[in-house]
């Protein structure tokens, strides 16, 4: 595996981002009875869905994490709320100044706007001016090939469209931090290939931090710095891909040589 690139730096590496003891909480709306609501009872516990559960790590500026978990373990909730689409009901995130971007299917765009629209839409949400955007305007849509499409409504995509121009959105418009949200499993064979192959490009400086949330160990294996194991909301395990991934396998009942 190539090693990253290290640039001589005399101060110790400092924060990327700092999560303390966050909880995050989901209102079950479809348990809520209209007999409740005519006589204002309180809420049953049964109500608040806790989807994240007291979780708290750091990560130093140009490292990479992975998020490995079952499906409603927290993992893509953790994102957004790194990303500051939700907002904690405890605790507190720190992106110590760094800018963020988000790499996920559905998450993003306007889907009443073109293709091309949703590059500058998204660009000036990621804090870029227009005059920034607009000189990678032709690398980003040359690396989505989407063709025509690029001028019609996000609304007529393909998934595999529509995570082709988010990633190249995201990869060409190049944030502090990246969370990338299962994205490189999408697509078509040769894009997967092309996107693998730009991610570790953007990953090779490290100073560049990455959080990646996938059901692939054996990307998680390749491409991480340390993995964080989420079950149930909460931190089961934080330490190197070596030590978390078999214990994760494990658990899941395959084997260590098997990807899941």
């Amino acid at each position: 595996m190539k090693k990253r690139k290290k640039k001589k730096m005399k101060n110790v590496k400092k924060m990327a981002v700092t999560v303390s003891n966050l909880h995050i909480q989901y209102k079950g709306l479809q348990k809520i009875s209209i007999k409740r609501n005519l006589f204002r009872l309180k809420p049953n516990k049964k109500d608040i869905v806790e989807a994240v559960k007291g979780v708290s790590f750091e990560i130093k500026e140009g490292k990479i994490l992975g998020i490995v978990g079952k499906n409603g373990s927290g993992k893509s909730t953790m994102l957004r709320a790194i990303a500051g689409i939700f907002s904690p009901d405890k605790g507190s995130i720190n992106l110590h100044g760094n800018t963020v971007s988000l790499l996920s299917i559905g998450v993003g765009f306007n889907k009443k706007l073109t293709g091309y629209e949703n590059i500058y839409l998204s660009g000036m949400l990621l804090g870029f001016t227009e005059e920034q955007i607009k000189e990678k305007e032709r690398e980003i849509i040359e690396f989505a090939d989407i063709g025509d499409f690029i001028d019609k409504p996000v609304r007529m995509y393909s998934s595999g469209m529509y995570s082709k121009l988010a990633f190249a959105i995201t990869a060409i418009l190049e944030t502090d931090i990246m969370l990338i949200d299962e994205v490189l499993s999408v697509g078509d064979v040769q894009f997967k290939k092309k996107s693998y192959e730009k991610m570790r490009e953007l990953i090779d400086d490290d100073t560049r931090t990455v959080i990646i949330v996938s059901h692939s160990t054996s990307t998680l294996e390749e491409l991480c710095d340390e993995v964080l194991w989420l079950h149930d909301g909460k931190m089961k395990m934080i330490g190197k891909p070596d030590e978390v991934l078999p214990k994760y396998k494990e658990f899941m009942g395959v084997s260590e040589d098997e990807d899941i």
